[in-house]
């Protein structure tokens, strides 16, 4: 009978054992059960500089971003802000910039605001890695206020955002800033490679190159298809340099894309986009130089957004209206969380198997120096509206670079009760 006991004993405790490593192993995020994500904002560019979209004529050549877009969705209808701070803090909190106070690019981000990163790792038990590298671009001259500042694990990158010169720059890492002499949307590329080998479990990288945005410069002969050309001076055609920078942005993705394994790619979800509109230098037409970065036109609002990879099983164009704050709850939702609406974000995750319809309306805003105006749209009509209360409304479906300004003439009733229930809306928005 003893040794039966004994035998049972040594039973349990086998199965005990057993049940205390998988429970044990079950605390440890599965690098294959979540996606790894990938988001890669570019700077300053529009869609007439990128294929894809029919706006404009001259294209870089991109086959990187090409594979991106090809094998998943094209957004037609995406808004950010118009300049690149409050889109970077949109995309962040899930906020619109008036709730936030970030609203123009001088504005700071304040600290007590809930992150993307930490909100996904707080409602997932800590699962992903997460990391943003490059442009921050939301603390001001704040040197010491960086991403880890909101719980994001690691930051290499530009405080300030902007860089005199991308051959020589500074990069903030570990509290230090230091001088650079590498090209810098290579070594941005650089630093994601190795931080993404590095991860044991799943990651969330946030790429913010420079790229495309000023100073116009010639990049590595290697990295682009643009030709010899000259050191670029203020008054020359800006274009060429404008395309090159893109091209080696290109360049650099696909020596992202290519260093991570094929089975890691095939549990990556890629979202590519555009942070605002062009710079009037290098706008193409049916822009009008005057109405692109820095406005609420569609040539500084409605930017690029390719997303493809795990998830992604719709391929083609995507008509839905989509703002740079949905992305914060489209992203929580790939990570686990079930976020399909927070804040002024709405999550757009079913788009990417199926036909749905996510927002009725599109809002976006810019104060400055120089303007505090606010713009609405339902799809077809455009109203732009500043704090003096002059007004601007347009027809998109017909007029989609906005050159006739209904509010000059007389409306029809239809014009005028769509005018009606977009102030109606800009009003439940900003209450």
């Amino acid at each position: 009978m003893f040794r039966n006991i004994l035998l049972l004993m040594a039973v349990f405790l086998a199965f005990a054992t057993i049940s205390c490593k998988e429970e044990s192993m079950g605390e440890i995020p599965d690098k294959t059960a979540s996606p790894n994500i990938l988001l890669i904002i570019a700077d300053d560019l529009g869609k007439d500089a990128i294929k894809g979209y029919s706006e404009g004529l001259i294209k870089p050549n991109t086959p990187n971003i090409d594979l991106i877009r090809t094998k998943g969705l094209l957004f037609n209808n995406f808004w950010t802000n118009p300049v690149c701070t409050p889109t970077r803090s949109c995309i962040l909190t899930g906020k619109y910039g008036y709730r936030t106070g970030v609203r123009g690019v001088s504005d700071i981000l304040s600290q007590s605001e809930i992150s993307l990163q930490q909100y996904i790792n707080s409602n997932t038990n800590n699962t992903y890695a997460t990391a943003i590298v490059g442009k921050w671009h939301l603390a001001g001259t704040n040197t010491a206020y960086n991403p880890e500042s909101m719980g994001i694990d690691y930051y290499s990158g530009i405080i300030r955002g902007a860089v005199t010169d991308y051959y020589q720059w500074q990069l903030s890492e570990d509290g230090i800033t230091k001088t650079q002499n590498t090209y810098v949307t290579e070594a941005l590329t650089n630093t994601s490679i190795n931080w993404i080998n590095q991860q044991t479990k799943p990651w969330f990288m946030w790429l913010a190159y420079n790229a495309p945005h000023t100073p116009f410069h010639v990049p590595p002969s290697d990295m682009h298809s643009q030709g010899s050309l000259p050191a670029y001076t203020t008054g020359m055609d800006a274009i060429p340099y404008y395309m090159a920078a893109i091209e080696a942005m290109d360049f650099q993705i696909g020596r992202l894309l290519n260093s991570i394994s094929a089975e890691e790619r095939d549990n990556t979800i890629i979202i590519f986009l555009g942070d605002n509109g062009p710079a009037n230098q290098v706008a193409q037409s049916p822009y009008i130089s005057s109405r692109v970065k820095s406005t609420l036109y569609q040539g500084g609002i409605n930017v690029p957004l390719f997303i493809s990879g795990k998830g992604v099983t719709r391929t083609g164009e995507e008509n839905n209206l989509i703002v740079a704050t949905d992305l914060f709850s489209t992203i929580a939702e790939v990570a686990g969380v079930k976020a399909i609406e927070i804040h002024d974000s709405k999550s757009f995750v079913s788009l990417f198997t199926k036909n749905s319809t996510i927002r009725n309306y599109q809002y976006t805003e810019i104060k400055d120096d120089t303007s505090d105006i606010w713009a609405i749209s339902n799809g077809n009509y455009k109203l732009i509206e500043n704090v003096d209360g002059v007004q601007e409304l347009y027809f998109l479906s017909t007029d989609p670079y906005e050159l006739q300004n209904l509010l000059n003439s007389t409306l029809t009733t239809e014009q005028s009760t769509a005018k009606t229930a977009l102030e109606t809306e800009l009003n439940k928005i900003r209450k």
